[in-house]
């Protein structure tokens, strides 16, 4: 998955254009957030998840690859990772996307390692 984890599996269930922002987020354990921003972009799709109080108000950037199913009747995204996965994951503030390269790279290195 490593090459594409910035894009959409196919068998997801992703229309292009479907606003995401407000969907919740589960992961294979256990709800972790909403989506508070998306982009389709081409190579680069991505979620910014508001984890809530369980990860201290953290916001993280998932990677379209991570998303197993998106579930448009209940407005729910479902994620190929664990809660503990996004924990771990690289730290991202909001804004940070456009202007730090960085952060994309660090992310997508840490989700294309896991195998999702």
């Amino acid at each position: 998955m490593g090459a594409d984890i910035w894009g959409y599996r196919e068998n997801a269930g992703h229309v292009p254009g479907t606003r995401l922002i407000g969907y919740r987020v589960e992961a294979t354990d256990g709800h972790i957030g909403k989506v508070d921003q998306h982009t389709e972009e081409v190579g680069r799709s991505y979620l910014v998840v508001a984890t809530g109080p369980w990860v201290l108000g953290r916001h993280v950037l998932l990677p379209a690859g991570v998303i197993a199913r998106v579930d448009t009747e209940t407005e729910t995204v479902h994620l190929a990772c664990t809660k503990d996965d996004v924990k771990d994951s690289p730290d991202f503030e909001s804004g940070q996307h456009e202007e730090d390269g960085n952060v994309i790279k660090l992310t997508g290195q840490y989700y294309a390692n896991r195998h999702m």
